[in-house]
């Protein structure tokens, strides 16, 4: 079959364009221009360009700038866009030009087209849609735009369940003692309830941190236009833009304070990327001791039994593997290596403007939506639902001669080495030679290495 096309114009002459698509001559251009991975922007990202364009229409209605006929046609359309009606008339790949442009008026176009068919007046991409706006602030206001939404729908709460998981699970383990490791080996015994607490502190932590940087990135820098100056924008236009999207979207955003600092750097988007850099390092910790503790269940740790999913092998019958805590592992090293991505392009900020802009949207959404992701999955596919083996645990720690540190205040530090390495060196419970090696009766030694006691910190003796 042949593909039918119709002739759209724009500055630079005549293109053909498929005829059922609903964009103009500059998105088709991007679309022959940029064949380059087939990864499109993201959900969030048109979102916050459906939202930005309402916002724009409304304010520039209010400014007395567009027709309210104009003006209405193009909220409900963009409000579309946000919904996600219309996602398949955004082919633009990401690795465009790098102010966004392409998308900015793959946008504007799809839009006009479309309000077109629900008013009687002509609706035009960049007179109306584009009204009052530059790529240079639509762009940079929409990574802020759709970040912060992922952020406040998405990652705070999965953080928050991720929290909620581990805390109700350390509860239920607060009688269970193990042995603790340092440099993967023995150590003084700890409670599952306070390793868990470590990490259910790593999430809050993360939490608190990525909360921090939300009073940079709600700041938009729509208004600033071109290069910073709002040229061809109503003084009042940043300010309007924000204040419906914020009433809109439940989240405070406001007009930047400086046009310039938020056309020409990244650096909020750099900040926060190093955020998630941290939580996905977080999350690989969890996931590293979750896959410790499972291992065995014969030959390694076998601490913990994480919950059974698959089989584990194509070739080995019965293996089960600790698949979701390597998943998440494989999340916190893309998580990590968007981060240098996005570090990198931070820094090509030329003058009045970013020039990687669609990179940085594309690596910062994907880590917010993968961080969010991993975090639910591990929470409640691996942690809420392991099995602690107990006989494992407590044969490990009757045979533990680290317990010995315990004597140093009584016994001192070289009686009590000498202890531990006869109990190594002959595979002895440390209670039993202790016993041997000691003037202190069984009873006051057993309260001495009782292992729960031991958790609780302070001098023995």
């Amino acid at each position: 079959m042949t593909k039918k096309f119709r002739i759209e114009r724009d500055s630079m002459g005549n293109l053909e364009v498929p005829v059922d698509a609903p964009w103009g001559a500059q998105t088709q251009r991007a679309i022959n221009n940029f064949p380059i991975s087939g990864i499109t922007m993201s959900r969030q990202f048109i979102r916050a360009l459906g939202l930005i364009k309402w916002a724009s229409a409304i304010t520039n209605d209010e400014l007395g700038l567009l027709s309210t006929n104009i003006a209405v046609a193009i909220q409900k359309i963009s409000l579309q866009v946000a919904a996600g009606k219309h996602d398949k008339h955004f082919p633009v790949d990401v690795f465009q030009t790098g102010s966004g442009t392409s998308s900015n008026m793959n946008a504007n176009e799809v839009i006009s087209n479309l309000a077109n068919a629900i008013t009687d007046e002509t609706v035009h991409p960049n007179d109306h849609v584009n009204m009052s706006q530059s790529s240079n602030d639509v762009i940079p206001s929409a990574i802020h735009v759709s970040a912060s939404l992922a952020i406040t729908e998405e990652l705070l709460p999965a953080l928050n369940h991720l929290i909620s998981v581990i805390d109700n699970k350390a509860k239920l383990l607060s009688e269970n003692v193990k042995t603790g490791r340092t440099h993967l080996m023995d150590a003084m015994p700890v409670s599952f309830e306070q390793e868990l607490n470590g990490w259910a502190q790593q999430i809050r932590s993360n939490y608190e941190r990525i909360s921090g940087v939300l009073p940079r990135l709600t700041a938009l820098a729509q208004g600033g236009t071109a290069v910073g100056t709002g040229i061809n924008a109503h003084p009042d236009f940043g300010e309007g833009v924000a204040r419906h999207l914020a009433t809109k979207t439940d989240v405070a955003f406001k007009k930047t304070e400086s046009f310039f600092e938020a056309m020409s750097s990244q650096d909020t988007a750099v900040e926060l990327s190093g955020q998630l850099k941290t939580t996905a390092v977080s999350l690989l910790k969890i996931s590293n001791d979750l896959r410790w503790m499972n291992s065995g269940p014969l030959a390694g740790m076998a601490e913990i039994s994480l919950p059974a999913l698959q089989p584990g092998s194509s070739i080995m019958p019965g293996k089960v593997n600790p698949v979701i805590p390597e998943a998440v592992a494989m999340v916190s090293a893309q998580v990590i290596g968007n981060d240098t991505t996005i570090a990198l392009a931070g820094q090509s900020g030329n003058f009045q403007l970013n020039v990687m802009l669609p990179v940085i949207a594309h690596n910062l959404l994907q880590s917010i939506e993968l961080l969010t992701s991993a975090s639910r999955v591990l929470a409640d596919s691996a942690i809420e639902g392991f099995a602690v083996n107990q006989d494992n645990l407590k044969n490990a720690l009757n045979r533990n001669p680290i317990l010995v540190t315990a004597l140093n205040p009584v016994i001192g530090y070289e009686k009590g080495a000498a202890i531990a390495k006869k109990a190594y060196q002959e595979g002895k419970p440390i209670l039993d030679v202790a016993i041997e090696e000691t003037e202190l009766s069984e009873d006051e030694l057993k309260s001495l290495l009782d292992p729960g006691a031991l958790t609780k910190g302070g001098i023995k003796g």
